[in-house]
């Protein structure tokens, strides 16, 4: 049998939208297969259908060739199908066996043999190469650990074909290679895989065909052996994209933030920055790289006032703004894209014009005594949407509704509307497609070349590298260097963020 799942003609509309518009994928035995679009383009909508959590309006499915109904996820896992979703549906207090027997224990006579369940699922760690300790508290492993545990909560379950949605959105880029590893493997033991993902370096690297959607529509599937990046992502996208962001050099000028001696806590009291120092100028971008968990985060939400100071200054344009809270740093001249746009940046169950005046509102001309002029939000939000290329149906849509790189697309118009001295970018283009960083990378230097002083945080070194005009390494709370994009590499930066003293040229090695 050459396919062990057929998504044949594939309808699904929610009110409004035609999320999937006759799609077809075709899943051949022991490949890895990418399902690549836009944000909102309908991937996992259609995944949600084969998943059993939605159900089809038009089309049929088959596994290995035979015609099913799949009303549920138990009907999905009883035909062979697991997924791993994006967000993990694991219980933090609960072990890491716990959790993968759940809905499934093993028992006798009412009694769940717990030994037995470790020893199986020790087993399958140990098949598939990944290295989970069955007896660890979900609350104690990393977020990449998690994910290998939603893998084996769908082996354990007997899964051939395991559905990923974005799976690399959370994990560092080391991770992201022990994932890619992990695939391998399990195409290996005989399973297949369908990849939902808009990183093209990654279809490159691990994939053998994909299936390429727009706006709700298959626009076909190829072999990637046959394509390139560039091909995909005009795909994709619909038009030529550009990678390589045209900068000039920075001519930065005087400097508009400075952080002497900086300490932070974390949310369990230990030192997490440790004495930082840092100066950032107008007109220029500092990237601030780092392995995940080496105080960037902190860093970032002290500056904001998200976050108490322990020690230290935080001076913005000579004004200490060192224990200001949110709203007064706002005030002050800073704009911050932050990291967790659904905890901070925005709310979900405002609506798109609600959130482009949250910083605004109390001043005119969104309001005049205490009383909200909604005529003027309503046109601010629409000058939004246009300028910064929203897709909503219009400013009245709830924030919620939108997918992630639309929310962001709200959050970024707003911040920037604002012409902050300092704008920060924390992970400005986690889980957004080319088309999206793209635009959100030349936004930034616009700001730049207006005179902006702009830090950016983030976890991708490709990122980093093509935006920054410095960089500001960071390990264990501290920068450890501060290094130029066209004087460094991938690797040296990495070697770095691992807290090497120096980095290793290929010509030391």
């Amino acid at each position: 049998m050459e396919y062990v799942i057929e998504m044949l003609n594939i309808r699904k509309e929610f009110p409004g939208v035609i999320a999937n518009d006759d799609i077809t994928v075709q899943l051949k035995k022991g490949e890895i297969h990418a399902l690549l679009g836009e944000n909102g383009a309908g991937k996992s909508t259609l995944m949600n259908i084969l998943f059993g959590l939605y159900e089809q309006d038009r089309g049929s499915i088959k596994v290995d060739g035979k015609e099913v109904e799949v009303s549920n996820p138990n009907v999905a896992t009883d035909l062979g199908i697991g997924m791993v979703h994006q967000h993990f549906m694991l219980v933090d207090t609960f072990s890491v066996t716990e959790n993968i027997i759940l809905g499934s224990e093993p028992s006798d006579f009412g009694v769940i043999d717990i030994k037995k369940a470790e020893k199986e699922v020790q087993e399958l760690s140990d098949t598939y190469g990944l290295r989970v300790d069955p007896t660890a508290k979900i609350r104690d492993i990393s977020v990449g650990m998690q994910q290998r545990v939603e893998i084996l909560k769908t082996l354990y379950r007997g899964a051939n074909v395991l559905i990923f949605d974005e799976p690399t959105a959370v994990l560092t880029p080391q991770e992201i290679n022990e994932l890619m590893e992990i695939m391998r493997a399990l195409i290996r033991e005989g399973k297949s895989i369908i990849l939902i993902t808009h990183k093209l370096k990654e279809i490159m690297q691990v994939c053998d065909r994909c299936t390429v959607i727009r706006r709700g529509k298959g626009v076909g599937t190829v072999n990637v052996s046959e394509t390139n990046v560039n091909e995909l992502a005009s795909l994709m996208v619909g038009r030529e994209v550009v990678f390589k962001t045209d900068k000039t050099p920075a001519e930065p000028k005087e400097t508009v933030l400075e952080i002497k001696d900086l300490v932070v806590k974390d949310s369990r009291k230990f030192d997490i920055v440790k004495g930082l120092d840092l100066n950032v100028r107008a007109g220029e971008i500092v990237g601030i790289a780092g392995v995940d968990g080496n105080g960037q985060s902190e860093l970032i939400e002290a500056i904001t006032g998200l976050r108490d100071v322990d020690k230290g200054e935080i001076l913005l344009t000579g004004q200490d703004i060192t224990h200001f809270n949110p709203r007064q740093v706002t005030e002050s001249g800073v704009g911050h894209i932050p990291q967790d746009r659904h905890r901070h940046g925005l709310v979900l169950q405002y609506t798109v014009a609600e959130n482009i005046v949250l910083q605004t509102y109390y001043h005119k001309p969104y309001s005049k005594n205490a009383i909200l002029n909604f005529k003027e939000i309503d046109k601010k939000a629409r000058e939004l949407i246009d300028e910064y290329d929203v897709r909503t149906p219009g400013p009245q849509t709830l924030a919620g509704s939108l997918s992630g790189g639309n929310q962001q697309k709200v959050i970024i118009g707003r911040e920037i509307d604002r012409s902050p001295d300092l704008l920060i970018a924390a992970q400005p283009t986690r889980g957004l497609d080319v088309g999206a960083i793209e635009f959100i990378h030349r936004r930034l230097i616009e700001e730049r070349d207006k005179g902006r002083a702009v830090i950016l945080m983030s976890f991708e070194l490709d990122e980093i590298l093509n935006v920054s005009d410095r960089i500001a390494v960071m390990f264990d709370g501290q920068i450890i260097d501060i290094v130029k994009p066209e004087e460094t590499t991938e690797q040296e930066l990495g070697l770095l963020m691992a807290g090497s003293e120096k980095a290793v040229t290929s010509e030391d090695e």
